[in-house]
């Protein structure tokens, strides 16, 4: 994971020097040190001490890729040494932690963001410029479908609830950021296909009511073979004046209501403009630009954690709804 973080900060870094790593930590100390052999950062430090290398070189960031259990001992310890953290997701390994966080965070004055790169892909910057700009009316309803059927092996195939705790944050996120939703409860139905290679929660299928009276569905599975969707999934958002086809990367089909006439109102296909400008950064690289950006002019990251709780709440929200099966409300 490290070395997707190190190739983003090399692209950040490739138009002038925003980014100098001082330090590298592991609880490997040798997998520290190969790392910060080969990362380009020269003169980093490697060891397996983060209190005694953030009490020494004194950085000014910290860039948390630990484990979700760690995550909150390792944010604390950066907050305490006056850092701001940006956090690979999830932001908390339960949503107590995760408000834990975002006060210790406040009560420090430290800024804390998370990693959701979806948010810096153009495909998602055009759907949300246009539903923005009323492309089919005010939104009532989305649906979103995610069916790949990736073999990781390792520790994703042991886990509980593996698609919605390990991958459905990624688009209940994208669901807030592309239609402005703000989800208030959910009723999940969670199973393990008798085919499943995973050990739990293979699959699953989610209904979140939202404010403003709009419906969101979330259909999901780690262990469809065929006819895949992207890893962004595939969406139908509907509006009152039509709807939106989005495969979830830079594939759109809009329609609206033509004239109120006849028994099935006629339609007129209508364009998604194209962003007025490409995207400096995109993926990781654009949440650690976008995190940068927010340092220096004191502004809200995009992915700050005070927003990325809500995403995080759909999630555990979702989860609970399926050990449950009842609905659950999602307080935050």
């Amino acid at each position: 994971m490290s070395e997707g973080w190190l190739r983003a900060l090399q692209d950040i870094n490739s138009s002038g020097k925003r980014v100098e790593i001082v330090g590298f930590v592991d609880l490997d100390k040798d997998l520290a040190q190969k790392r910060a052999q080969t990362s380009g950062f020269s003169n980093a430090e490697a060891g397996s001490d983060l209190t005694a290398l953030l009490s020494r070189l004194k950085p000014d960031l910290l860039f948390d890729i630990v484990v979700p259990s760690a995550r909150n001992e390792v944010v604390i310890q950066g907050f305490a040494a006056g850092c701001d953290v940006l956090s690979e997701k999830p932001m908390a390994n339960s949503l107590d932690e995760a408000k834990a966080l975002l006060k210790a965070s406040r009560d420090q004055g430290r800024l804390h963001a998370v990693i959701q790169n979806r948010r810096f892909l153009p495909g998602i910057r055009r759907a949300k410029q246009f539903l923005d700009e009323g492309g089919i009316g005010r939104i009532a309803e989305v649906h979103c479908d995610f069916f790949i059927a990736p073999h990781f092996g390792g520790f994703r195939e042991e886990m509980d609830h593996v698609l919605l705790h390990d991958m459905a944050i990624h688009t209940f996120d994208a669901a807030r950021f592309v239609a402005g939703l703000e989800p208030h409860r959910v009723f999940c139905h969670e199973s393990n296909p008798t085919h499943s290679w995973y050990r739990h929660g293979a699959s699953a299928a989610a209904i979140f009511d939202c404010h403003d009276n709009v419906t969101m569905t979330y259909r999901g599975s780690w262990c469809a073979e065929g006819a895949r969707t992207d890893w962004e999934a595939s969406w139908r958002i509907i509006g009152s004046r039509g709807t939106l086809l989005w495969n979830g990367n830079e594939g759109f089909r809009a329609e609206v209501v033509k004239s109120s006439e006849g028994f099935l109102y006629p339609l007129e296909e209508v364009q998604v403009p194209d962003l007025p400008a490409s995207l400096e950064t995109t993926g990781h690289a654009g949440v650690i630009a976008d995190f940068l950006d927010a340092r220096e002019t004191g502004r809200p990251a995009l992915t700050d954690s005070a927003d990325n709780i809500r995403s995080l709440a759909m999630t555990f929200a979702a989860i609970r709804s399926a050990e449950e099966e009842r609905f659950v409300e999602i307080d935050i």
